[in-house]
């Protein structure tokens, strides 16, 4: 049984540099994707001729905790709008997604699934009454379609079969009734068993695969933290063992794992997808949840603040569909793109480079991040991810205020109106670990009793600079959760057409980075000093960035990778140093848009 479950969006309160975010967010191509985009403006989820499959149901998985957690009347209404719409289409049978009776047999219920767990979403932040129906007659029609074989799992309602557990999980605490659990059991059956499949996530095919496709491999980490109670399984960390053999095959310096579109490998210039990063981040998330190991907990930090803002813009109006740990341009290939299987302009910053997934589905990286600052059970609370916010319920206020990561002080002001446990969860990398200003031994977690009343707790911590290695040979500088990269100067070139009927035009047209500076270098030097500033109004800021460190480093001749002049080479072509050490500045990966994240310590 899962140990927490994390408040609703609201009564949480995103403050300082995460509401700053959430705001870019909603101002952003998330906020404006149903004025501009024709899959979500004019969906036949809505009753219109566009797309009617995935997006619409992606675009709200995000959209909908982003209004609640901003208090923003106008996204709750259009995001009611949504819903009500979507509810009206629902046939006297139960079926939800919009195709015709007729062609329920080819059309694809990986939407279902994905619905079903969207309506969760909708009923966590809104409460709406109707929901629990709703979802209760999507998914005995499902159940009795599947059982009687009138459909049956393909293609990625095959392979992303437990995502319909979100839903299952919550209807059966509701109803406790006996075909819930064999549509759980049909689903598993029916299914893809991953945990067969580990030998093939080893060596990159580079020919597209579902069972090595990115977004379902970092979606699937979670499988038995949302199935095994339900299944009556015993629950043995196998998201553990999952994690680890793709890291090791494929790992990249930032938590998450390459994949463009699918496996890619331990090179730093293959890419990511945008879906698999959010995918990841919601696993994670999930799997804290269930299980309260921390370790979920330090590995989503170093998504959340890495991985997911170095895809994005800093106004949030455009993102890439692949990014490289060594990104040295993002211009549209002229020839044969250097992913192994996505198409030429997969890494430009846009409105849909590559396909429109990733359009729809960034919107719930960092919204759902916020909903996992503070978990609870009876009367316990956790303070998760220390990032300012704050909840509020009728027994007790909490709120955090900090810069983390960016610096390591937080302070807690509590007003309690009933005795509970309170806990802070700090960091695996935390030094000279302080509470209330007296050192404390270094913990996982910190646990006070609450007493009915005001308190207020302080917790200090450093954090070490390190070189992690990387493979072949070279390195990265790590110091907490962030990573940090050379960043490489660039100029915009805005690109604005039409394709398909989609207009792209300023803000939400399409933009080549092309790479103005140098970037073939080496550190000279293990030794490192950090510098701190202000947060401004844009957390990760590519010009500005709230931390940087100083590192000494010399040229070496690095060269491009064969047949290209925008990708560097995979590994220099030598090491030894062609220029006299300089001082640079690294910023955070997830400032750096161009960047050079692994590269040699040289003697």
């Amino acid at each position: 049984m899962a140990k927490y479950k994390y408040f609703s969006p609201s009564i949480l309160q995103p403050k300082g540099w995460l509401k700053s975010q959430l705001e870019i967010q909603a101002e952003g191509l998330s906020g404006n994707l149903d004025k501009i985009w024709p899959d979500i403006r004019d969906s036949a989820w809505i009753g219109g001729k566009a797309e009617g499959w995935e997006r619409v149901p992606y675009w709200l998985d995000g959209f909908i905790p982003l209004a609640y957690l901003l208090r923003n009347e106008d996204m709750i209404k259009r995001a009611q709008k949504y819903v009500d719409a979507i509810i009206n289409q629902q046939k006297p049978d139960g079926w939800i997604c919009p195709c015709s009776d007729e062609a329920r047999e080819t059309y694809d219920t990986w939407a279902t699934q994905l619905i079903s767990k969207v309506l969760v979403v909708y009923y966590e932040c809104s409460k709406d009454e109707r929901i629990p129906e709703v979802i209760y007659n999507v998914l005995k029609n499902y159940y009795e379609l599947l059982s009687n074989g009138k459909i049956k799992l393909f293609n990625w309602g095959l392979y992303r079969w437990f995502e319909c557990f979100v839903a299952i999980n919550f209807l059966y605490e509701k109803y406790k009734e006996p075909w819930i659990k064999d549509l759980a059991k049909i689903l598993k059956d029916q299914g893809t068993d991953y945990y067969s499949l580990e030998d093939k996530w080893k060596t990159p095919l580079y020919n597209w695969e579902f069972f090595t496709h990115i977004v379902n491999m970092t979606m699937m980490i979670k499988t038995e933290a949302i199935t095994c109670d339900i299944l009556g399984e015993k629950y043995e960390d196998k998201g553990e063992r999952i994690r680890e053999v793709l890291h090791k095959y494929n790992g990249t310096a930032v938590e998450t794992f390459t994949g463009d579109e699918c496996l890619a490998g331990l090179s730093p210039i293959h890419g990511t997808e945008l879906c698999a990063v959010v995918e990841q981040m919601y696993s994670y998330e999930t799997l804290y949840a269930f299980s309260g190991d921390v370790k979920w907990a330090d590995r989503l930090e170093v998504l959340a603040f890495n991985t997911l803002p170095a895809t994005l813009s800093d106004d949030m109006w455009t993102h890439q569909y692949d990014q490289l740990s060594n990104q040295i341009s993002c211009q549209k290939f002229r020839g044969r793109p250097i992913f192994g299987t996505n198409c030429d302009e997969s890494h430009l910053f846009g409105l849909e480079p590559g396909y429109g997934c990733c359009t729809a589905n960034f919107n719930q990286g960092f919204p759902k991040f916020a909903w996992s600052t503070f978990a609870y059970n009876n009367d316990e609370v956790v303070s998760v991810i220390p990032v300012p916010s704050a909840v509020s319920t009728e027994d007790y206020s909490i709120e955090l205020i900090t810069n983390y990561p960016f610096e390591n002080n937080l302070l807690y002001k509590i007003n309690a109106k009933k005795d509970f446990t309170f806990k802070i969860r700090v960091p695996s990398f935390a030094k000279s670990l302080k509470v209330n200003g007296k050192e404390t031994e270094k913990t996982s977690i910190l646990t006070f009793q609450i007493k009915k009343g005001e308190t207020e707790i302080s917790v200090s911590f450093d954090a070490d600079i390190e070189l992690v290695d990387r493979p072949h040979d070279l390195k990265t500088v790590k110091c907490g959760s962030l990573v940090f990269s050379i960043p490489i100067k660039y100029k915009k070139e805005m690109l604005e057409f039409e394709r398909n009927g989609v207009e792209r035009k300023f803000p939400y047209c399409d933009y080549e980075y092309i790479g103005q500076s140098d970037w073939n270098y080496a550190y000279s030097s293990d030794k490192f000093e950090i510098e701190r500033k202000d947060v401004s109004d844009i957390p990760f800021d590519s010009q500005n960035p709230p931390v940087t460190i100083k590192a000494k480093v010399k040229k070496i001749d690095w060269g491009f990778e064969e047949g290209y002049n925008t990708v560097c080479a995979k590994v220099p072509s030598s090491r030894e140093a062609i220029s006299e050490e300089i001082e640079i500045k690294l910023h955070p990966y997830g400032a750096a848009k161009l960047r050079m994240t692994e590269i040699p310590l040289i003697k």
